[in-house]
């Protein structure tokens, strides 16, 4: 699936959101540019890098060989929380509740880039919704490793009851996995966010993301 690199139309988005976060993947013995080539190459149509510690130079590094990577396969690259980044690579942007407020981040990343928004709860849904952003996530669904302090679960039938406050675009995210991405569809979400099970034990990355692309182009 092709994903429009233009902020000119409303932003479509593929069911499978992958997450690179740098840690889990030097974690997993990793390299976070083979990762994302990999990625990359097993049928990704967007790609988040997510790198919450200090950005050093070899990982300003690692982010300029992913960047390219996705000019090169044509994939809409996000970065998480640094608007400059963002505007500096001609990226997307994905916002937490903590960062820097998306209409301030309007401000860095011009009008045309891709900006995402994480919420949590209905407060949260509703206000994001009037924000200048593309879309909006909300989660954790079911739970999520990735997050020391994890927010409240929402869970699938919050999810069903909060998807019609938004016309915009919504990634489900936190705890998703294969046997349950198609029932996060079901309950309203576009697309899925997924960081941990990327590099699900036992099994090669690549394989790992042409199963997700597989199974969620199921979904009705």
């Amino acid at each position: 699936m092709s994903i429009s690199l233009s902020r000119s139309s409303p932003m479509v988005l593929p069911r499978f959101y992958p997450i690179l976060d740098t840690a889990i993947a030097v974690k997993r013995g990793v390299n976070p540019v083979d990762a994302a080539s990999q990625i990359l190459e097993a049928g990704a149509a967007i790609l988040q890098f997510r790198h919450k510690g200090f950005l050093s130079r070899e990982v300003f590094a690692d982010l300029e060989k992913i960047a390219a990577l996705c000019r090169e396969a044509k994939v809409l690259l996000i970065v998480n929380d640094r608007a400059d980044l963002a505007r500096l690579f001609d990226a997307g942007l994905h916002l937490g509740q903590d960062d820097l407020p998306p209409q301030a981040a309007r401000r860095i990343t011009g009008p045309q880039l891709r900006i995402g928004f994480s919420t949590h709860n209905e407060a949260q849904l509703r206000e994001g919704d009037v924000e200048p952003v593309d879309y909006l996530a909300l989660g954790p669904i079911f739970g999520t490793r990735s997050k020391q302090n994890p927010d409240l679960d929402v869970g699938l039938e919050e999810l069903r009851r909060l998807r019609p406050l938004t016309s915009r675009p919504l990634v489900a995210i936190g705890g998703i996995t294969r046997a349950n991405a198609l029932s996060v569809i079901e309950a309203g979400a576009d697309s899925v966010a997924v960081i941990s099970d990327l590099f699900a034990a036992g099994d090669d990355l690549r394989s790992t993301v042409r199963d997700w692309v597989r199974i969620l182009n199921t979904a009705e």
